[in-house]
């Protein structure tokens, strides 16, 4: 079962620009107001044309709605989510967090099997508000991978 609004997230370590560099994704939340978005895979299309693009160019308007922590999770390695994070201008906006064995995924239940595709099981493409590290919206994209409810604009319009 999926995460639900009104929990808390689960205390995961993720990793960001190498594997020692380990990020407890309850404690990046704890206290703050953050968006933790999800994509099935760094480079791909989609998360590449679309999604990532679309935090890092609305990062300011995030700021002014009070949100201090935006966090990008993908069933990758850190070295691909860095030199991804890295293309898109992401440093200093957009958190880029490697789920390297699915753990946190599979821990919030938004994993699905995309091994035809993509060799392993990724994350299904989604959005969140965080505050102090309790789910306040999700927005899941109903096919799991889809470019609507997710994106930047639309938790824009819900803060």
């Amino acid at each position: 079962m999926s995460i639900q609004v009104g929990e808390k997230l689960p205390s995961v370590d993720l990793f960001e620009g190498s594997p020692k560099g380990s990020v407890d994704i309850a404690s990046l939340f704890a206290g703050k107001k953050g968006i933790l978005f999800a994509v099935p895979g760094a480079f791909t299309p989609g998360c590449s044309k679309t999604h990532l693009p679309g935090y890092v160019s609305d990062f300011e308007q995030f700021k002014t709605k009070g949100v201090e922590v935006i966090a990008c999770v993908s069933v990758n390695d850190p070295f691909v989510m860095a030199a991804w994070g890295e293309a898109h201008g992401a440093k200093d906006k957009v958190r880029m967090l490697a789920d390297t064995c699915a753990a946190f995924t599979k821990a919030v239940g938004m994993d699905f099997d995309a091994t035809p595709v993509l060799g392993n099981v990724r994350s299904k493409r989604y959005a969140m508000l965080i505050e102090d590290g309790t789910v306040k919206c999700i927005n899941a994209e109903p096919d799991g991978t889809g470019l609507t409810c997710s994106l930047s604009n639309s938790l824009l319009s819900q803060l």
